[in-house]
């Protein structure tokens, strides 16, 4: 079986699959198009985001029969219509799932402690004590929206923190030792601190606008570490204007695919809600690196490998 790789991984996902018997042929650099003239060849294809997985290009694929995906999400995969062809889609979210759960622990503790705004101002010298005075994690209610993968390794690492864990996903009976699934209306009633970890869908795609964020009886800090297009950025500025979010950590944002650099470089194009937002001192971004640990490369791609494995080594 021939396999194409469209994205550089660790090496551990090549040198594994040729001991297994793939072959192995890498391209980095051709266009989508370049690659559609000759995706019939191949039987798989192993990608982390460089272009889309569209109907068009499975369409041309007529021999493929998996994509390995080297990351959690599917949304830049047609995965109706690769269902529909018969190609089998693998992803691994079982490899990043420590890291985001680190980082956004790394987030709140940040934001609730103001680690970032005391250490600005203590290397400007500057020494506020009562200014930097932080709030603790522990007495308080933490809400997962989206209890998979990553909001179980995030609930699990709470464990030892003395706080309340509960949990909201559309699917029933997945709740756990370590957090306590709750309807919806619960769940806004109960939650202090705030974390998403939930798939880009028609269904999240904007769901954190005002209306949901003022259904929440407390006032919240709120980490996004899932997709950035998850939240409305406008209404969530607006939220941390009036209190109700009290402060914001964002691996991820609805820019992002937008090319960010550009934002930059053109300010004219930068949106007045994104201006606003990097001016705020409540508020902390990463570059979607949640999940891009030395550790989580390496775990990814021996994910991919071992569920090919699995389908098709014989």
């Amino acid at each position: 079986m021939k396999i194409l790789h469209l994205d550089k991984n660790h090496p551990i996902l090549i040198q594994q699959l040729a001991e297994l018997g793939f072959t192995n042929e890498e391209d980095y650099t051709s266009s989508k198009a370049a690659v559609e003239d000759r995706i019939a060849h191949y039987d798989g294809i192993v990608i982390r985001s460089r272009f889309p997985i569209d109907r068009a290009f499975l369409k041309k694929a007529t021999n493929l029969k998996f994509i390995g995906r080297v990351g959690a999400g599917l949304e830049n995969i047609d995965t109706a219509f690769a269902s529909h062809q018969g190609v089998l889609l693998f992803n691994a979210p079982e490899g990043n799932r420590d890291a985001v759960a680190e980082h956004t622990l790394g987030l709140f503790l940040s934001l609730m402690n103001r680690f970032f705004i005391s250490h600005d101002e203590v290397t400007h010298g500057i020494w506020l004590r009562e200014e930097n005075r932080g709030e603790e994690i522990m007495g308080k209610t933490v809400g997962i929206m989206g209890y998979g993968y990553m909001g179980k390794a995030f609930a699990k690492r709470l464990k030892g923190f003395g706080c309340k864990t509960i949990c909201y996903d559309i699917k029933d009976h997945v709740g756990d030792e370590n957090a306590t699934q709750v309807p919806l209306e619960e769940f806004f009633e109960q939650t202090q601190l705030l974390s998403f970890h939930v798939p880009l869908t028609p269904s999240t795609n904007q769901m954190v606008n005002a209306e949901f964020l003022n259904q929440f009886k407390h006032n919240l800090w709120l980490v996004n570490t899932s997709r950035g297009k998850v939240i409305h950025t406008e209404d969530l500025v607006n939220a941390l204007q009036s209190g109700k979010v009290k402060g914001a950590g964002l691996d991820v944002l609805e820019y992002e695919k937008s090319s960010f650099e550009n934002l930059f470089e053109d300010p004219a194009q930068m949106p007045i809600a994104f201006k606003t937002l990097i001016q705020m001192k409540n508020v902390i971004l990463t570059p979607h690196v949640g999940g891009w640990t030395f550790e989580s490369k390496e775990k990814l791609a021996q994910t991919i490998v071992d569920k090919i494995k699995i389908h098709f080594a014989n």
